[in-house]
């Protein structure tokens, strides 16, 4: 019993720790993991390196087409998105 009770330190830090540190991580990805999967054209967006631009084309799961001015488009992985600035409204038909 001796043995037990001097982990009880060590089990409350980790506890403590996982709700402070971890288990926040794991909610802000989870959010970020959804905000990519929902990009569509008319969003505008910044990415990581800091560049803003509308989506003008989902490619596919991994790649998006963003328009930085009027005719330049660059590709860009999805996951580099940091922030939706205005989401467009989808299509009602």
């Amino acid at each position: 019993m001796e043995a037990f009770g001097q982990f009880i330190p060590l089990i409350l830090i980790f506890a403590i720790m996982y709700l402070l540190l971890i288990r926040p991580q794991q909610k802000k990805m989870k959010e970020h993991k959804a905000m990519v999967a929902a990009l569509r054209r008319g969003d505008q967006v910044i990415t990581q390196g800091g560049l803003i631009g509308k989506v003008s084309k989902v490619k596919d799961d991994s790649e998006i087409e963003v328009e930085l001015a009027e005719g330049i488009k660059v590709r860009v992985v999805r996951h580099t998105v940091a922030q939706v600035i205005s989401k467009t409204e989808p299509a009602e038909g």
